[in-house]
């Protein structure tokens, strides 16, 4: 997968979705497969077109909650063998770009689209004036074919981003893995944290997080996994550790019978089972003793 992260280069024709695809849920993963059928029949590149940081974060503060950071949706992107990926940086310049303009200078002059899928509510541009009718509308001046998306539903209701949202607010993760067609991760690079945990026996893997991560708050029993390595158990605490007064969300990991140093390996995580909501303690004695309890009943949870 070729990865654009300007409109301006050179790319050959292409078929393309567009949109923010937070979590490639389902649905986004249906879309990719119509664009690439249609990208083989007439043998042009694949394409996903989206933003970083997404529109609604750039526009909103404080931001709305994300499924997955960049790097997660890169992994998972190569999995579903995409040609491209023109990930634009969302700006000012963005922000308010005429929606004419944006037809005519990034999908037909910039990434050559010679056929776009979308939904029919699609909307952009600035003041989100441009709509599926102009798509289809300048489209079919410049020789772009507009191709309605197809939807994925399950128990008769269309999956969707904020579908998944609201089941990661709930720690809801049979659900929100049934959504993704597959187990919802968090990765990152190991980074030296304040190496408090060592000091009273559960050493962690400490790995950087958005602060807008849609995952609720707390602790939870999970797997680790180091490349293609077998998972190791563990338990892992997501949040600003208010007991110590953290001011960065982090994902906490204590992975069970390891001791290896792995700083700056990247590492992924599954949580498994949500086990309690993160809080703040009177003293740090009092956040041991919960700790030990939480490990206990996290070997019990993944036994």
């Amino acid at each position: 997968m070729k990865l654009l992260r300007s409109w301006k280069q050179q790319t050959p024709p292409c078929i393309a979705t567009i949109g923010n695809f937070d979590g490639l849920h389902l649905g986004h993963q249906g879309i990719i497969q119509q664009v690439k059928a249609h990208a083989a029949h007439l043998g042009w590149l694949s394409t996903v077109i989206s933003f970083e940081p997404l529109p609604a974060e750039y526009l909103r503060q404080p931001p709305p909650t994300r499924i997955l950071p960049l790097r997660d949706k890169l992994i998972y992107l190569q999995t579903l063998d995409i040609d491209q990926f023109a990930c634009l940086t969302f700006n000012s310049e963005l922000a308010t770009m005429e929606p004419e303009d944006f037809i005519q200078d990034i999908l037909l002059a910039g990434l050559q689209v010679r056929a776009l899928v979308v939904g029919d509510d699609f909307r952009f541009g600035r003041k989100r004036r441009g709509d599926y009718q102009m798509l289809q509308t300048l489209g079919a001046k410049q020789g772009m074919e507009v191709v309605q998306s197809s939807t994925i539903v399950h128990t008769e209701e269309r999956v969707s981003s904020t579908w998944v949202r609201e089941a990661l607010a709930k720690a809801n993760l049979s659900t929100v893995n049934t959504l993704l067609g597959r187990a919802y991760t968090l990765s990152g690079r190991v980074r030296h944290g304040d190496k408090l945990g060592r000091t009273i026996g559960f050493p962690t893997l400490n790995l950087r997080i958005p602060e807008n991560i849609a995952l609720r708050k707390g602790v939870y029993a999970v797997h680790a996994f180091q490349g293609r390595q077998a998972p190791i158990k563990g338990i892992a605490n997501l949040g600003a550790r208010p007991t110590v007064n953290g001011l960065q969300s982090r994902l906490e990991v204590h992975l069970f019978d390891f001791s290896q140093q792995v700083y700056q390996q990247h590492w992924t995580i599954e949580p498994i089972t949500f086990i309690r909501d993160e809080q703040r303690f009177a003293s740090f004695e009092h956040l041991k003793q919960q700790i030990s309890r939480d490990v206990e009943q996290a070997h019990s949870l993944l036994h």
